[in-house]
C-alpha cells in the first residue's frame, strides 16, 4: 500500500503506474474540496477497488460495467439504498476523472443503474417544542461548558444550521447589524449564509461569550473544546463527534428518551417554525436549502396527525 495522506492507494491503482496513482490522489485532493465528502468518497472507492481485487481483477482496465453492477448487487444485500446510490455516484465520479486523465479508456459505471429510492419524509428524530425547551432549560449553566452547550444547541435550533456549519463559526461571524446581532454560517461549497439571531439565541450566546472571555478573540472559534473535566476551554474548535456526544449526554440528563442526533435540531426548528405559521418558502431560505423538496423532508408536522388518527382505533 502506498500512503495518501490519512489513507492508502489500493494495489490495483499502484500497479497501473505512477500516473494512475497521481491521478487517483488528485481526485480526492484537488477535485473534492469538502473534507467530509472527501473521506466518504475515498472510503467508498477503496472498498470497491479492494472488492474488485478480491474477485481476481488486478488491472484497472479490466473493471467493466458487469463488475460494477455485481458490486452494486453485493452492496444492496448489506447496505441501505441511499448508501448504495452514494457509492455508485462516487465510483462514477472517480472513473470519470481517470478517463479524463487517460488512465482508463472508458467509465465502467456510466451504464450501471442504482436502486430506486424515493424519500417523502425524513428519518431524523425530532423533538417537540416542549422537549426542546426542556433540553435547553435543564442544561446546567453554572459553568462555561454548560453555557457553551446551551448556546450551541440553541444555534442549531434557531438558525436551522448544519452541525458542520456551527462548529466552523468564529467569533467574527457573530456580529451586530442594526439593532440585532447576526450569525454568519459557513455552508457547503464555500457559501456563506447569514441569519439574524433569535432573541433567545442572542441571550445564550452573550452569556457564554462573557463567561468564556472570548469576545475580543475575533479570529478564534466560537464553540471550543474543554480540557478534560476541568471546565476550562481550549482554543480548538469542537468537532462534529464532540457535539454528538454532548447532545446525547444532555438529552439523557434531561430525561429525553428520543435517540437524537445533530440533525435533530435542524428538523425540530423547521417543524416548529412551520407549525407556528411560517411558510415553506421562508423555511427553505432560512435553512439555505437549494430545493424546497429538501426542506419538506424536515417538516414533521404530519407525525402528530398520524398519531391522532391511530388513537381513533378505540379498541
Amino acid at each position: 500500500m502506498v500512503s495518501v495522506g490519512d489513507g492508502v492507494i489500493p494495489p490495483i491503482v499502484a500497479a497501473a503506474g505512477a500516473h494512475a496513482s497521481t491521478r487517483f490522489y488528485e481526485f480526492f485532493t484537488a477535485n473534492i474540496r469538502n473534507p467530509n465528502t472527501r473521506r466518504a468518497y475515498f472510503r467508498t472507492a477503496t472498498e470497491f477497488l479492494t472488492w474488485s481485487e478480491a474477485q481476481g481483477i488486478s488491472d484497472l482496465r479490466r473493471i467493466s460495467p458487469v463488475v460494477v453492477a455485481a458490486y452494486i448487487e453485493f452492496l444492496q444485500a448489506e447496505r441501505s439504498k441511499p448508501t448504495v446510490k452514494q457509492a455508485l455516484a462516487a465510483i462514477r465520479m472517480l472513473f470519470d476523472w481517470l478517463v479524463m486523465g487517460q488512465v482508463v479508456p472508458s467509465n465502467p459505471a456510466t451504464s450501471v443503474r442504482g436502486p430506486k429510492h424515493v424519500i417523502k419524509k425524513g428519518k431524523t428524530p425530532v423533538l417537540s417544542a416542549v422537549e426542546a425547551r426542556q433540553l435547553l432549560d435543564s442544561t446546567d449553566t453554572s459553568h462555561v461548558v454548560g453555557l457553551r452547550d446551551r448556546a450551541l444547541i440553541g444555534m442549531m435550533t434557531y438558525t436551522f444550521a448544519r452541525v458542520g456549519a456551527v462548529v466552523a463559526v468564529r467569533m467574527e461571524d457573530y456580529y451586530p447589524q442594526g439593532k440585532r446581532w447576526w450569525v454568519r454560517l459557513h455552508e457547503k461549497g464555500g457559501k456563506f449564509h447569514e441569519m439574524p439571531a433569535h432573541h433567545n439565541l442572542e441571550e445564550y450566546l452573550d452569556a457564554y461569550i462573557k463567561e468564556a472571555g472570548i469576545r475580543e478573540d475575533r479570529k478564534g472559534f466560537l464553540f471550543r473544546t474543554a480540557k478534560g473535566r476541568t471546565r476550562q476551554l481550549t482554543d480548538l474548535a469542537m468537532r462534529q463527534a464532540d457535539v454528538f456526544r454532548m447532545i446525547r449526554r444532555r438529552a439523557r440528563d434531561a430525561g429525553i428518551a428520543t435517540p437524537i442526533n445533530c440533525h435533530t435540531f435542524r428538523a425540530t426548528g423547521i417543524t416548529t417554525y412551520l407549525k407556528n405559521g411560517g411558510t415553506l418558502e421562508k423555511a427553505q431560505m432560512m435553512a439555505a436549502h437549494e430545493s424546497p423538496r429538501t426542506t419538506r423532508l424536515y417538516d414533521r408536522r404530519g407525525d402528530e396527525i398520524s398519531l391522532d388518527e391511530v388513537e381513533r382505533i378505540a379498541i
